[in-house]
């Protein structure tokens, strides 16, 4: 009898079984299936177990001095190398951790002035427009935004609960009291496209790890439908089914770029400007570090202090210039007494 050795995974399925068995998102997935695919191919399609640490070097070089990435670019692209190595390949060697590392550089972050954002807002209607008050009323990142489900706001206490954030972290923010009606509003349309779904036969939306499994009727609940779906179902990288997801962040990047161009905001802003934005405001009003801290959900009090960088810019002491500006020019009194005082005649010895 003939047995029939089973054909090993490609390089980048390993790749992709390894992210997915350690929970990563699917953008991070499709970033390291990225870098390794292009290491392979920079080094003339030779297989990593072939190559080390002066391959890994080259590599980076290249990235560093050819096409000049940025030290964020550098870090991303050694990241997914090293996690090739040590968790698909299972090979941890010495030089892994001698490898040099990009210097990373503290940039202040972008802020908006609140005439820029309601000079924004003003440009803005509809989902992005409910989107972007709040990212900026409770400091949300635009994915975690984009993900909320209808039970995770709570009219109730005024509050939104914030799931698997960075990190895996769940936390709390505010439901702005200005944004209540709104919402309301947003989860009125929504329910009449859940309901049509329903009717339709479409099937629910995405769970998170195996609840799908666990409760197979969860996904068509109203409870556990996105707060901000998608206009048209797409099929699902992973699983392939077709069905509604949420909406994309880079189709609400650009509608805030047209508001903002319209709005004559020159700012290198973002979406994540927003959030930048509310820490700052809050620490502009008092609030305490701390409580920033929280609802950022910044594990370490030292990411948030940041800000308080960007207030001694924006709020720092006066310039001179202003204050020897707003003087009127005053007369020098010395001056002005040598010249009052008589001529005297010069005597020569």
């Amino acid at each position: 009898m003939n047995s029939i050795t089973p054909t090993p995974p490609r390089l980048l399925d390993q790749v992709r079984a390894a992210a997915r068995y350690r929970h990563f998102a699917l953008a991070t997935e499709k970033v390291y299936v990225h870098w390794v695919r292009a290491f392979v191919r920079f080094h003339g399609l030779r297989h990593p177990r072939e190559m080390g640490a002066p391959e890994v070097e080259a590599f980076l070089t290249h990235l560093a001095e050819a096409r000049q990435v940025s030290p964020a670019t550098h870090r991303q692209a050694l990241a997914a190398l090293l996690f090739l190595y040590r968790e698909v390949l299972k090979i941890n060697l010495p030089w892994l951790a001698e490898i040099g590392r990009p210097r990373a550089v503290r940039r202040l972050p972008v802020v908006l002035t609140a005439d820029e954002l309601r000079r924004t807002f003003a440009c803005l209607e509809g989902s992005a427009l409910l989107l972007a008050q709040l990212l900026y009323g409770t400091g949300m990142r635009v994915m975690e935004g984009l993900r909320l489900r209808v039970k995770d706001v709570d009219f109730e206490h005024g509050a939104i609960v914030v799931r698997e954030a960075k990190g895996g972290k769940d936390r709390v923010v505010m439901l702005p009291a200005t944004l209540r009606e709104p919402v309301h509003a947003q989860l009125a349309r929504v329910h009449a496209l859940w309901a049509q779904d329903r009717a339709d036969g479409v099937p629910g939306v995405e769970l998170p790890h195996a609840l799908a499994a666990k409760y197979p009727r969860a996904g068509e609940s109203w409870a556990w439908c996105w707060v901000f779906p998608q206009a048209a179902l797409s099929t699902d990288p992973r699983s392939g089914v077709r069905r509604r997801h949420h909406g994309y962040a880079d189709t609400f990047r650009r509608q805030l770029n047209r508001a903002m161009r319209a709005a004559g905001v020159t700012k290198p802003a973002s979406p994540h400007t927003l959030r930048h934005s509310f820490a700052t405001h809050l620490l502009q009003r008092g609030a305490d570090i701390r409580t920033v801290q929280e609802l950022l959900g910044h594990a370490d009090v030292s990411t948030t202090m940041v800000y308080t960088h960007v207030l001694k810019v924006a709020g720092g002491v006066p310039s001179p210039l202003d204050t020897l500006m707003a003087r009127p020019p005053q007369p020098d009194i010395a001056l002005a007494a040598v010249e009052a005082m008589p001529l005297q005649p010069l005597h020569f010895q």
